[in-house]
């Protein structure tokens, strides 16, 4: 059967520059074991595939997939599918937003100007962080208790643990640890001077099947749960603008804005580089 795919780039600041996913269309007739199959195959940190809504309010269903396992919800997958969507001629049911069906349940979508952006879930677990999970982030980091401002878990589906540094030099200087005999899912954030091109730098660090340690280019679910961390702690108001990815060679930039409501947007640049057909 032949179906349409697209590589889609999201949060780059230029070409080539942020986190690609692959977007696979009309993938009602494959089953999950094929399509972690075909993750693996792509060696993409996430590849989506389109299926039918199940949802009347949904403009379409996604699922996720990394290398490992199907995630409820990712954010970079989730702006470049709805991205992929559009563009292949996908028309929401309302004006003003596009609703997606995906693990969580539904996400809320917006377009403004060339950015994408999604409305942050509620997390799934949140609150302070037990010693032993404490230590270990802190040795797999190569951090000392006294380095850092805060821990919190900060867990929207994929299982991350927020650590909290002084400054983004601080975030950009970490040496993590290459291999770890345990699962970890880390992200890591500290504050930019003030008055800069961005506000935070956020660094994501999580283990493959086979112990090692990876950094993520630009994480959007990360993203989401941390700025509902700085939103609701004081230490961000109104909007800014997050960089990931700068210690790997990579420009992201996550735009972020709390809206009246409350509702916590996180957006950014889509971009399709690549597209055709497959043959399977």
């Amino acid at each position: 059967m032949s179906r349409q795919f697209q590589l889609v780039d999201v949060f780059g600041k230029d070409d080539f520059s942020g986190n690609p996913v692959a977007v696979v269309f009309a993938a009602d007739d494959l089953d999950t074991e094929t399509m972690q199959r075909i993750t693996r195959w792509l060696n993409l940190s996430e590849t989506t595939f389109l299926v039918p809504a199940t949802e009347s309010e949904a403009d379409y269903h996604v699922r996720i997939f990394t290398l490992q396992r199907e995630l409820p919800f990712a954010g970079h997958p989730t702006l470049g599918t709805c991205h992929a969507w559009l563009e292949a001629g996908g028309r929401p049911k309302r004006d003003g937003v596009i609703l997606q069906q995906c693990g969580v349940g539904l996400v809320p979508i917006q377009r403004g100007g060339e950015r994408l952006a999604f409305a942050a879930p509620p997390l799934v677990r949140s609150g302070p962080v037990d010693q032993a999970d404490l230590d270990e982030a802190l040795e797999v980091l190569g951090l000392a208790p006294g380095d850092i401002v805060e821990a919190r878990w900060v867990d929207n589906g994929p299982g991350w643990l927020g650590i909290m540094l002084d400054s983004a030099e601080r975030v950009l200087a970490l040496e993590p640890k290459r291999h770890h005999k345990g699962r970890v899912d880390l992200g890591v954030v500290g504050p930019h001077p003030a008055d800069g091109e961005v506000d935070f730098e956020l660094r994501a660090i999580f283990s493959d099947p086979h112990g090692a340690l990876l950094e993520d280019p630009v994480t959007g679910s990360l993203n989401a749960s941390v700025a509902q961390w700085l939103f609701g702690s004081g230490r961000a108001r109104g909007r800014y603008v997050a960089a990931q990815g700068t210690a790997i060679g990579r420009t992201g930039r996550i735009h972020v804005e709390q809206a009246d409501d409350s509702t916590i947007w996180i957006g950014g640049n889509t971009r399709t580089f690549f597209q055709g057909s497959s043959t399977f």
